[in-house]
């Protein structure tokens, strides 16, 4: 006949072994919906920070790395790019939204290969931004790198069997100091929209913001 204490002993043990494990399965699935509550949390700060179809930083975003990005530049000169898309409306019109999207996905593409690990954004519509490091705010320098954001963007576009072409004014300003970054934009945007006023035979319209430059 088993004896009793024994018995009561294992009764225990496996009550014992019953419980741990089920704390252990109700720990694994709290630290899982944790888990899968920081990925939502992630996911909607993602969301509130970055444009849906590009990926890139929405505009409230760039101003907000911006101003880091200016308050930890230790005196590295800076530049302040804005650029839009000449009659983008047409692409809208003749191939449709879809088309323009597409659009809208290779430009960001093309603007973030440019700038490299430099902050590039969608501020909206077909607009877009950005705050480049450079070796210098020379003249010359800032002249060949619009040309050759110009030239870039100006490539031709998949869109499914066919291919097209859209050119994009550029207007860049140096950003003399860490609280002008507003003041930059501005000169740039201006810039962009004297580069709009330009011959649209071009194949890519560009001008560069010359306040503040050194030759």
């Amino acid at each position: 006949m088993p004896d009793p204490v024994s018995v009561a002993s294992g009764i225990c043990a496996a009550g014992a072994l019953l419980s741990t494990w089920q704390l252990r399965r109700r720990a694994l699935r709290a630290e899982a919906e944790m888990e899968h509550l920081q990925a939502e949390l992630a996911a909607e700060r993602h969301a509130a920070s970055h444009d849906p179809l590009t990926g890139l930083p929405n505009r409230r975003a760039f101003y907000r790395l911006a101003a880091t990005l200016l308050t930890d530049a230790a005196g590295r000169p800076l530049i302040a790019v804005v650029l839009d898309l000449d009659d983008f409306k047409q692409v809208n019109d003749r191939y449709g939204h879809a088309a323009g999207d597409q659009v809208l996905i290779s430009v960001a593409e093309r603007l973030a290969a440019f700038a490299g690990d430099n902050l590039v954004a969608r501020l909206g519509g077909d607009e877009f931004a950005g705050l480049l490091t450079t070796p210098t705010v020379d003249r010359r320098w800032i002249e060949h790198a619009t040309g050759r954001l110009c030239e870039m963007l100006a490539a031709p576009i998949p869109l499914g069997g066919l291919s097209i072409r859209v050119t994009a004014s550029v207007g860049l300003a140096p950003v003399t100091g860490p609280t002008q970054l507003t003041e930059a934009l501005h000169r740039a945007d201006a810039a962009m929209y004297r580069a709009k006023s330009l011959s649209a035979s071009r194949p890519a319209r560009q001008l560069v913001e010359t306040a503040h430059l050194t030759e």
